[in-house]
């Protein structure tokens, strides 16, 4: 895929979003509202392959708004980019199942690295800026963390980054 033409996500697990895992909450339903429009934003803009990094939480919403709009645009393509093979293994068995039904639907999966360690998810996030023109972030303005770091090595990389400020949805 062209970078000139993709587009990849980084933001927060559940414990870190102030609904938690509970997705039948309001604020989580504006979250989705307002990546769905992001991604339709991006695939307005040109932006036609999309990468999520699969992790719970936000990446699993990305890539279901990624395949909701896939089926009214065909030429939209979808890449699970993987830190190792054991991301999901220790997931509550519903999420497993969640992971895999994206898997199974996803245009393409990219394993970064067989087993895990203590950088493989940094190294799935360097692949995908690197391989992007744009990154959607949703964020809560914490300075630590796996998304901060995403988003500015992003940032560094020149990428287009468009921000949910996660405050934004929980009014």
């Amino acid at each position: 895929m062209e970078k000139k033409t993709s587009c990849c996500f980084t933001g927060h697990r559940p414990d870190k979003l102030p609904w938690g895992e509970d997705e039948g909450d309001p604020r989580c339903g504006r979250l989705k509202r307002g990546l769905a429009q992001a991604v339709e934003d991006a695939y307005v803009s040109g932006l036609r392959h999309f990468i999520s990094g699969m992790a719970r939480g936000c990446d699993l919403y990305f890539a279901e708004a990624v395949l909701a709009l896939r089926e009214c645009h065909g030429d939209i393509t979808l890449e699970c980019a993987r830190p190792c093979e054991t991301q999901a293994d220790s997931w509550p068995e519903v999420e497993q199942e969640r992971y895999r039904s994206i898997l199974d639907r996803c245009d393409f999966e990219t394993l970064v690295q067989h087993s895990y360690d203590r950088f493989c998810m940094t190294r799935r996030n360097r692949y995908m800026v690197d391989r992007s023109c744009r990154l959607i972030a949703v964020y809560n303005g914490m300075p630590k963390g796996g998304t901060c770091q995403t988003l500015l090595y992003a940032m560094k990389k020149g990428l287009d980054t468009v921000i949910l400020d996660l405050e934004d949805f929980c009014q």
